[in-house]
């Protein structure tokens, strides 16, 4: 009898050993979202692109992207390079090639960033248009141009894009938010021709 109680007395303790471990296990970390890739660089008017074709050393020269958005090539004509990435534009030109040359090796480089470029204007130190090479967010742009001068309403700068249809927005941006750490969602990546406006 007095084992049967010994045991049962040590099945209980082990129970209420395993169940306090259990508790101060500490939770399992929930997997890391992994970060999305960032969208390619396209090509805009004022960038250069360096093409060659392999034992074609006629067929190796600069182009600059018009800005209509288009290019000239020898035996492809004119090229539209809008919204298009390195890569692409190389599979296209492959492709007008083709149809001249035995399976033409194609390379397209970016070779000057020029069209790519943002405007900072207002009550900031340095302000004009400024080339990203890529991307910049809002802070890095306005950092380009110097930080903001001790006049200026942080908390009612404003991005002004024109969108796909040429019509206009204006996107708030709040500067003390941001530098605080708050509503970061505000600090967006700018786009080729974006307005930050400092009053």
């Amino acid at each position: 009898m007095r084992s049967s109680i010994y045991r049962w007395a040590c099945a209980a303790l082990l129970a209420v050993w395993v169940a306090g471990a259990a508790l101060a296990a500490p939770p399992e970390a929930a997997p890391s979202e992994i970060a999305p890739p960032e969208a390619p660089y396209t090509v805009k008017p004022g960038d250069t692109l360096m093409v060659s074709v392999w034992k074609e050393p006629e067929l190796q020269r600069p182009v600059l992207i018009e800005p209509d958005g288009t290019f000239a090539f020898p035996l492809c004509g004119q090229i539209d390079a809008r919204d298009k990435t390195v890569g692409q534009l190389q599979q296209e030109i492959t492709q007008h090639l083709a149809r001249f040359i035995t399976d033409p090796v194609v390379t397209v480089s970016l070779q000057r960033i020029a069209g790519n470029r943002v405007y900072v204007i207002g009550q900031v130190n340095k302000p004009g248009a400024f080339i990203v090479n890529p991307r910049v967010d809002v802070i890095q742009a306005i950092s380009m141009a110097g930080g903001t001068t001790p006049f200026a309403s942080l908390g009612n700068i404003k991005i002004i894009r024109r969108t796909a249809n040429g019509e206009q927005e204006a996107l708030p941006f709040n500067y003390n938010d941001v530098v605080h750490g708050n509503h970061l969602e505000q600090n967006v990546t700018l786009e080729a021709g974006d307005v930050v406006v400092v009053p």
